[in-house]
């Protein structure tokens, strides 16, 4: 296994002609990237997935580019501009799959949050633009069907079947790992296999959550049924729809305004409003002057900024105290406003806490690596106690271990100044809005995987190339057949001209016997004219005297 992934580092070999390609590009909001997968030919197992992986070039780099701005940015006034804005990672994906494999080469054009918030007669117009003009210049397999909005659920979906690829969940023959007991359909039936892990990410405007849900149990009320449908995606990665050994239930939610940089502007502007409530019903001056400042527990000590929005401003102070920061953000758990997601009201799929695995992206593994050196396997105690700790540095303090080089490389002074707020909203997320124990043993916050970014990209061309393996079986089918053919048909064909030798043989055999019983008719009857002859003729008379 840590042989296979150490093969994926290596470059890819294009002289390799049994190799399939695919390009997926990822139209997001602030860029476009094109990413190249690559997989050898499928085991003839239809239980087993297509092996996927990220193509690398000669010097062992994986095969991605990246453009900015965002598509939804370059060709929303004018959808013309969607081709010439694409090209250069079409003709960067073209330059590295082998020009041979081009036409059998799939090309998915997936856009993502920016080209979600266009009109949809603008999305139609650049999609169109990209359906008509990409198969002029280019000779990958594309259709209508391969150039798509996919929404917020979608990209979920991807990103939790991508995770779960890597990891090699979805190997069922592998018993080494926990098992976990899925109900299929309504039947009552259920299967025993391989347990996948839930993905939990925090960008800097979103939150996102997905995970299996092995029960199909019954739901309390039709409203939660509802609510759920739009929540829970039901599909088979399996290349034939008859076998359910790949069927899976996953629950995805997007909680737009819970990163944590958004968050960050909601707790100042609370903030804010309530301190000039406070100051107007007690006649008070706190946040109106740097001499008076308003003393935000989210802050490290001593650390002085300002909060402005519109033509108020607050002065502010940093107090570091973690525990009432926390106090301070649960009620931003209720969502931005009565019209947005609430992350406490929302429906939200069970968890099984005693059977599960998650693993926490983007602003959960920063949180808990960058300063604290904590990423890793996550503990609630151990989180907490180093939150606080960091909390109740002096500025001063903090700045001086940054200085000398005692944090992450990563690391920089927006996240000293904001480390305590963020680890606070995060431990108020996972446990108040997700309800996670303070004893969950089994979440991990990473980066990488494997020493490797997964990209939701690796899911998508997983799931829509889930049907190929079934084609290539197919085609080892009749191709079997016709070598069973050829075979039976040479030999049929061997003893066929033997027997037809044989029959010719037969017949000269007969003929010469006919021949030779002709001849013999011939000469008994030669002999018998030559008899009557000699009896039917009278000899000559002898002459009479006188």
């Amino acid at each position: 296994r840590y042989l296979a992934r150490a093969e994926e580092l290596t470059a890819t070999n294009t002289e390799d002609s049994t190799l399939n390609y695919g390009v997926v590009v990822d139209c997001g909001s602030s860029g476009s990237r094109v990413f190249v997968y690559f997989w050898p030919p499928h085991n003839g197992n239809p239980h087993d997935l297509l092996d996927i992986k990220q193509m690398r070039d000669r010097s062992s780099r994986p095969v991605v580019k990246k453009i900015k701005p965002g598509i939804s940015v370059a060709a929303a006034a004018a959808p013309e501009q969607a081709m010439p804005y694409l090209r250069p990672l079409l003709r960067f994906a073209a330059a590295h799959v082998p020009a041979h494999k081009h036409k059998e080469t799939p090309l998915y054009i997936l856009c993502t949050a920016g080209m979600r918030l266009l009109p949809e007669r603008q999305q139609a117009a650049i999609l169109e633009d990209l359906v008509r003009n990409v198969p002029l210049e280019f000779d990958f397999l594309f259709s209508k069907s391969h150039a798509e909005v996919i929404s917020g659920k979608q990209e979920g979906v991807y990103a939790w079947i991508g995770i779960n690829f890597v990891l090699g969940r979805f190997d069922h023959e592998d018993e080494e790992d926990a098992v976990v007991t899925v109900a299929l359909g309504d039947q009552g039936e259920s299967l025993v296999r391989k347990r996948t892990v839930g993905i939990l990410d925090m960008g800097g405007a979103s939150l996102q959550i997905a995970y299996e849900v092995p029960d199909s149990g019954a739901f309390p009320s039709p409203q939660q049924e509802e609510a759920a449908k739009s929540l829970l995606a039901e599909f088979n990665l399996g290349c034939d729809v008859q076998h359910t050994g790949h069927v899976y239930r996953v629950y995805v939610n997007t909680f737009l305004g819970f990163g944590g940089n958004f968050a960050r502007q909601r707790y100042e502007e609370l903030v804010l409003n309530q301190t000039y409530v406070h100051n107007r019903l007690h006649g008070q001056q706190t946040g109106l002057s740097p001499e008076t400042p308003f003393l935000d527990p989210c802050l490290p000590v001593g650390l002085e900024d300002t909060v402005t929005r519109g033509s108020q401003t607050l002065f502010v102070r940093g107090r570091g105290d973690w525990l009432a920061c926390a106090e301070l953000l649960q009620p931003l758990l209720a969502g931005p406003n009565s019209s947005q997601a609430s992350l406490v009201r929302a429906y939200k799929a069970p968890i099984d806490f005693g059977n599960s695995e998650f693993y926490g992206f983007s602003e959960f593994f920063y949180c808990t690596e960058d300063v604290l050196r904590l990423g890793g396997h996550y503990s609630a105690p151990t989180f907490t106690s180093a939150a606080q700790e960091y909390c109740s540095q002096r500025w001063e303090v903090l700045t001086q271990r940054f200085r000398g080089g005692l944090y992450s490389a990563h690391a920089d002074q927006h996240r000293l100044k904001y480390q305590c707020f963020k680890s606070a909203w995060m431990y108020q997320v996972l446990h108040q809005g997700f309800r996670f124990p303070l004893d969950y043993p089994s979440l991990r916050t990473a980066q990488l995987v494997y020493d490797r970014e997964v990209q939701w990209t690796l899911g998508a061309i997983l799931y829509k190339t889930r049907f190929l393996p079934l084609r290539d079986l197919r085609q080892e089918s009749i191709r079997q057949a016709h070598t069973s053919w050829l075979r039976l048909s040479f030999v049929y064909n061997h003893y066929l001209f033997f027997a037809c030798i044989l029959v010719v043989a037969l017949a000269i055999v007969l003929y010469l016997l006919r021949l030779r019983r002709i001849h013999r008719r011939q000469l008994r009857a030669a002999q018998l004219t030559l008899l009557w002859l000699d009896k039917v003729v009278v000899p000559p008379s002898q002459g009479n005297g006188p």
